[in-house]
């Protein structure tokens, strides 16, 4: 006895005070809104692919503007022996012993019309001999005009041009869409807490009346009024509202849980919802809603990407049939031991490449990845056809529901 004596004591000094850690918050319906949009985890996933979307776009703006590039190699030591031919045929090894210095300076830009690559460069070469009696050189290129241009292949620029602004603002709707869930979620969890606590309230009252009916027929049932059949239905009835109220703290409980994982809330607040009061709803057009969801609806975006980035690997394909690349550079080089002199007396240094490679017998290799990417883009098309009348359905049944 003493020891249930010391248990009631310390449940009855501990209960009050874990009651007393749990704050209760009354919240309205807009704070519950305004807190799922910036603690909730689906809008912080929505933010973050928003932003993933905004660097991927930049870094396509990027790729149209001028590069300024720095490449060298600083320095460059070589003690080893290399292998040289003689003027008799046979080959012998002469010993090496150098120490080199590299460095090129570019400014380049990328040509959305051709896919090709101008850049302008200056560069300067060091070496020096080690050891006694060592010799040492420049060579200098204070200016050279360089081309890089593929003759059929894909012009992967220009075709970024045209996808890339698709798929940022496809990313920008989806992220609208994805802010509207998250307001539409917690509206929902919001009435759901709301209509539990009421129910809860419903439940308290019914035990109330159920218990004071059965008190009643205990009464009469002494003063044979009533029958036992009928104490044991109250009794009956008294039992169901006590496990009714029961199921009601339960669902109390795990919409509570609900909206306070969802807005990011701790254990340690108790919402209370207020019943927010009734408006007027704003005034809608038909035309209106069709123009909003056309210009907001990221599907409309995705079907307008995933054509392009069909036609994109047709376009790739085809142009890794053949590789035909052209290469050429105009400038001016010189060369002396001097440093101050090698930027004197220039002369000419012209370089052009032309690159071809032609498959001869590749077993219908490339040919078939052409007809694979021309399949896919009839799949892609075909389920683009399909979304797009699903869209218009959409759009009918909103007409409707305004007629």
């Amino acid at each position: 006895m003493k020891k249930k004596s010391i248990l009631f004591a310390l449940a009855a000094v501990c209960l009050p005070l874990a009651l007393s850690a749990q704050k209760e918050r009354e919240i309205t319906l807009n704070e519950a809104i305004a807190m799922a949009r910036i603690q909730s985890v689906d809008a912080a996933v929505a933010l973050n692919e928003l932003k993933t979307a905004y660097w991927e776009f930049r870094t396509f703006r990027a790729d149209l503007l001028p590069e300024v590039n720095l490449t060298g190699t600083l320095p460059n030591y070589n003690k080893s022996y290399s292998s040289y031919q003689n003027s008799d045929g046979s080959y012998g090894f002469v010993r090496n012993n150098t120490l080199g210095l590299t460095g090129d300076l570019s400014i380049d830009q990328n040509i959305w019309l051709t896919g090709g690559k101008l850049s302008l460069t200056s560069s300067l070469d060091y070496i020096k001999q080690l050891g006694t009696g060592g010799d040492r050189h420049f060579m200098s290129v204070p200016v050279t005009l360089q081309l890089t241009q593929p003759i059929f292949g894909v012009n992967n620029i220009k075709w970024n041009r045209r996808i890339e602004p698709v798929r940022y603002a496809e990313a920008k709707a989806a992220f609208i869409t994805a802010t509207e869930e998250v307001t539409m979620r917690a509206i929902t969890y919001y009435f759901n807490l709301l209509l539990a606590k009421e129910n809860l309230g419903t439940a308290k009252q019914n035990q109330t009346n159920a218990d004071h009916l059965y008190e009643v027929a205990l009464a009469k049932r002494k003063m044979g009024q009533i029958s036992e059949n009928e104490l044991l239905q109250l009794r009956l009835s008294a039992l169901n509202a006590k496990a009714a109220l029961t199921e009601a703290e339960s669902d109390l409980n795990a919409k509570m849980f609900q909206l306070r994982a969802f807005l990011g809330v701790g254990e340690d607040e108790v919402l209370n919802p207020v019943l927010p009061e009734a408006v007027d709803g704003p005034r809608m057009e038909y035309n209106q809603v069709l123009n909003k969801a056309l210009e907001r609806n990221s599907f409309a975006q995705n079907i307008r990407r995933r054509q392009l980035e069909a036609d994109y690997e047709v376009a790739t394909a085809r142009g890794n049939l053949r590789s035909v690349d052209l290469f050429a550079s105009v400038g001016y080089t010189g060369e002396n031991r001097n440093f101050p002199a090698v930027y004197r007396n220039l002369q000419d240094n012209q370089i052009v490449q032309v690159g071809v490679k032609i498959p001869i017998l590749d077993w219908g290799k490339r040919r078939g990845k052409v007809r694979v990417a021309k399949s896919n883009r009839d799949v892609v098309l075909s389920k683009n056809s399909s979304g797009t009348d699903q869209l218009q359905s959409g759009h009918f049944s909103v007409g409707g529901a305004f007629q």
